[in-house]
């Protein structure tokens, strides 16, 4: 971020102060309003093209290693059970958090913010998001090295630079062009997904059976095991931070109308914690995949998806299917790795404009994400899946369950706001009721990883996150009378008042005009101010929470 005048200057003779951001954070076609509430004159896709942008995301491949090793390791009995049972899970916490974010035009951490964690509580949880996206990130960049490799003779470390470099035109330029990536890419996709398998069904419909029988390739047996169960579950719930990356395109829905109320629902199901449906049939189809070919290429390669793939497409595709196959694994990462650097990099920047109150634009933070996300892959982190994902899902699942719990329970109840307030001029910095919980409920859930309580609750303690954090959250806010929720009240935000949501009011501070839920009255300006330039103000001492109220010139404002 680029500011005319230094604190000193702006402070001197009492000159107003104003800030002109850098090109590339100003162009909102590239910020896509990253930091910020999604304005209603920029939700300008239908129903329709935004789920078919979200539901493009879910395109990666690690579903397929992730489900081939669950089932490789634990057996086809409780792999697929925990695969099922992790997709109820995220299906069920992903419904209340995807239609908040659809209503209210926020990301996963202005979200969060406004669900029991407070300003400054919720940049933990925008640095967990940001794992999420760098590990998925570095596992699907791998899937595409592994291609390169393959089918081009492309080595590794030079695989994983390509893999990096391709994704970047498109996360660089924002919804725009990611929308139009994924509907373009969507039906060789979708053919490309279902081909293998029903290559296998024609040709070998028997070996669905075998693979009902498969005991692992770790003496598990083919019969159910809780343990087994426990940790295969753990596994998949690492993937229950998608619904974050789902809800950065979510924030793009139009507004809900009596007219398009049906669509409305449809595509946030769908897009939302929909995803899991799909992902979940992915990871039982890896699997199968893996099976098959487990004879032919071994264990090692059977993890990764493009060579479980190629065997089953060789049959109907003979000398061609090396070079589909790899088109189709490209083709998926492209659209996953896309969305992981797109949201990567609204984590990151949420992360950094409120530590150093600086702001550059969020397409550095795509260069950042990107980055480590590559020495993760160049330290071959693809070969660590279930350890990693398995000690990640943890903490995964205390924070989305923190956030779940206040949207399901301490919200309908009273126990905290019932709108989501995301500004810095109405948020306590820390919120024990979220922050406390998820910190709680993954301090012991971690400590049960690592067997401190047996081997039971080491192989469930990511639901014993999710148990702990949905039960401290209505106990912590009752406990703290929801006193910690908001730092003042906002007199013109809620559901109980009357105004006009779509009306802009010029900020003091940069000059721009904004819609009413992204601005906020400040004190040290004497007039309205827009959300980012509040958060990046390092110099007002949150003067506002202490003085009265600023009027924002709102002749609508009433109370109904």
């Amino acid at each position: 971020m680029t500011e005319t005048l230094s604190s000193a200057e702006e402070a001197e003779e009492g000159a107003t102060p104003k800030r002109q951001y850098a090109p590339l954070a100003a162009n909102e076609n590239r910020e896509d309003y990253s930091l910020r509430f999604a304005a209603h004159s920029f939700r300008k896709w239908s129903p329709f093209v935004v789920a078919t942008t979200a539901l493009g995301g879910i395109a990666y491949l690690a579903d397929f290693a992730i489900g081939a090793s669950i089932v490789l390791s634990y057996g086809f009995t409780s792999g697929v059970l925990a695969i099922l049972a992790a997709a109820v899970v995220i299906f069920v916490t992903g419904v209340p958090i995807a239609a908040a974010c659809a209503k209210s035009g926020v990301d996963m951490d202005l979200l969060t913010r406004g669900a029991g964690f407070g300003y400054f509580g919720s940049t933990l949880t925008s640095l967990v998001y940001a794992s999420f996206t760098v590990i998925f990130f570095s596992l699907e960049g791998s899937i595409m090295g592994q291609a390169f490799e393959l089918a081009l003779g492309i080595p590794l470390p030079i695989g994983y630079l390509l893999a990096t470099l391709i994704v970047l035109p498109f996360a660089l330029y924002g919804m725009g062009a990611v929308a139009k990536m994924q509907t373009w890419t969507q039906p060789l996709w979708l053919a490309g997904l279902v081909l293998p398998f029903v290559v296998v069904l024609v040709r070998e419909p028997g070996k669905f059976a075998e693979f009902a029988h498969f005991g692992g390739t770790e003496g598990t047996g083919s019969g159910f095991s809780a343990i087994g169960f426990g940790l295969g579950m753990g596994v998949a719930l690492s993937l229950i931070g998608q619904i974050g990356e789902q809800a950065d395109y979510l924030r793009f829905m139009p507004e809900k109308t009596v007219e398009n109320k049906r669509s409305w629902w449809a595509a946030v199901l769908a897009a939302g914690p929909g995803w899991v449906i799909l992902g979940a049939a992915k990871q039982i189809g890896g699997a199968l995949l893996a099976f098959l070919a487990l004879g032919v290429v071994g264990k090692t390669h059977a993890l990764e998806p493009i060579a479980p793939y190629l065997e089953a497409v060789k049959p109907a595709l003979g000398p061609v299917a090396l070079t589909f196959a790899a088109l189709f694994v490209v083709v998926s990462q492209i659209k996953i790795n896309t969305t992981n650097a797109y949201s990567g990099s609204l984590s990151f920047a949420n992360f950094f404009s409120r530590v150093l109150h600086k702001h550059p634009g969020r397409v550095w933070y795509v260069l950042v994400n990107c980055g480590i996300a590559l020495a993760l892959m160049e330290f071959g982190a693809f070969g660590f899946l279930n350890k990693i994902l398995g000690f990640y899902s943890n903490v995964a699942i205390a924070w989305i369950g923190a956030v779940c719990a206040d949207l399901v329970i301490a919200k309908p109840l009273g126990l905290s706001p019932r709108y989501i307030e995301f500004k810095r001029a109405y948020l306590h910095k820390i919120n024990p009721v979220g922050f406390g919980s998820m910190v709680v409920a993954s301090a012991v859930s971690i400590t049960a990883y690592f067997g401190a309580f047996g081997p039971f609750l080491a192989a469930f303690s990511p639901l014993l996150a999710l148990v702990i954090a949905v039960v401290l959250v209505p106990v912590l806010a009752v406990a703290t009378r929801g006193k910690y929720y908001l730092a003042r009240p906002n007199t013109v935000a809620g559901p109980d008042v009357d105004v006009d949501l779509r009306a802009t009011h010029t900020c003091s501070v940069c000059g721009d005009p904004y819609e009413l839920p992204d601005v906020a009255d400040c004190a040290k300006q004497d007039g309205p101010i827009c959300s980012l330039c509040c958060t990046l103000d390092n110099t007002c001492h949150d003067v506002c929470q202490t003085t009265g109220p600023v009027a924002l010139g709102l002749p609508t404002a009433r109370t109904t």
